[in-house]
């Protein structure tokens, strides 16, 4: 027996309905390809696993965590952290590549697979292999433990019936099954290590397969990450210190629709932000005679991103000496300023750049949140 999706309420539904229909609006902006797009996706990605990460205590910037999607050496991350930043990208990479795939089986196999990916580089913490003994949380700031997983004997059974039921369905609504998804995976707690960030990357892959919108914009481990400590607390009301699958999961639900709300109004507004930005870099780029090639280069500083000639080269497939002259004249035109030694030099907003971004933000709504009672902090 695993957890059971609870009955949603009226209110559950409304906000489900308001969930769907801004995914709706903006699948069907990104039915229509923008220049824009591609670097907006990107930056979702890298904060998706920049989210997931930061739960477990692997924090980097949002730049490093691009550099994971690159194949780039990080600036500032540390080995072991960027070792677990890119195990992330593996799994997260396998995700997009079965969303739309019609072989894909979603079986034991899969999950054990995603762990391998995730956890390769750490042989120690038996990446692709259920564990074989007992398993706690530990709240290390309060130092004690705080739940136990199931018998290892019953983990190989439990996983079944959750991908049994994912696979079959239920006539559930997506987003709930997915929350649910995530829900029994960590509390069934199959691993030795990497569970809470292979249930985030199993409930994207859901959603992804049911075709909510394109993984990008479905993931909420973004929101997760900046609301960590609501979200063990959930966890914790939840599975009351162990495997207790007969509890009610109503406050998990509708905190993973809140969850949704928010980072689906998030997602939004960044289309919109997103093409305003590059229209006033549009202007900024004429202005200064700069080859259009440079406008998503400006469109990541922007964003704050420390930016690299390396990276440039790669996304452009310029030569390095025209790569250079870019750099340069951007510098020269004093949208960018150098910071950094000749091996470690990157680049960073500078004078007009700034202008763009406060612009952008000048126009932002407050988001709305559905469910206000559930508040742990301001919304974002």
């Amino acid at each position: 027996m695993i957890f059971h999706q609870p009955e949603p309420s009226p209110e559950d539904i409304e906000v489900l309905g308001e969930i769907h229909a801004s995914r709706g609006r903006l699948a069907d902006v990104l039915r229509t390809p923008r220049r824009w797009q591609g670097g907006l996706r990107r930056t979702m990605l890298a904060r998706a696993i920049r989210g997931s990460n930061s739960i477990e205590g692997y924090d980097v910037e949002i730049d490093d965590a691009a550099a994971a999607l690159d194949d780039d050496a990080p600036l500032s991350a540390d080995q072991q952290t960027f070792a677990e930043i890119r195990g992330y990208r593996q799994a997260l990479g396998y995700v997009l590549q079965m969303a739309a795939d019609p072989h894909f089986v979603l079986d034991q196999s899969a999950i054990r697979s995603m762990h391998f990916m995730m956890l390769s580089h750490a042989f120690s913490k038996s990446p692709g292999q259920y564990r074989s003994g007992p398993i706690y949380v530990r709240d290390d700031h309060d130092d004690r433990v705080v739940y136990e997983g199931p018998d290892a004997r019953l983990v190989p059974e439990l996983v079944n019936e959750l991908v049994d039921g994912l696979r079959h369905g239920d006539g559930a609504d997506p987003i709930v099954r997915a929350a649910m998804a995530h829900l029994n995976l960590v509390m069934i707690h199959p691993f030795r290590d990497g569970n809470g960030r292979m249930a985030r990357a199993l409930q994207t892959l859901v959603l992804a397969r049911e075709e909510i919108v394109e993984p990008s914009f479905s993931s909420v481990e973004e929101w997760l990450g900046e609301n960590t400590e609501h979200y063990y607390r959930v966890l914790a009301a939840t599975g009351q210190g162990h495997w207790q699958p007969a509890n009610d999961a109503t406050p998990w639900m509708r905190f993973m629709l809140r969850a949704h709300h928010m980072q689906a109004q998030t997602a939004e507004r960044r289309l919109h932000e997103a093409a305003s930005i590059w229209e006033m870099l549009d202007q900024l780029v004429s202005m200064d005679d700069l080859p259009e090639r440079v406008t998503e280069l400006l469109y990541e500083a922007v964003l704050g991103y420390r930016l690299r000639r390396s990276t440039y080269l790669k996304q452009t497939g310029l030569e390095e000496r025209t790569a250079t002259r870019d750099l340069s004249r951007l510098v020269d035109v004093g949208l960018l300023e150098t910071r950094g030694a000749t091996r470690g030099r990157y680049y960073v907003a500078a004078g007009r750049l700034h202008v763009v971004r406060a612009a952008a933000r000048a126009s932002r709504e407050p988001l709305h949140d559905p469910y206000p009672e559930l508040r742990a902090e301001p919304a974002r």
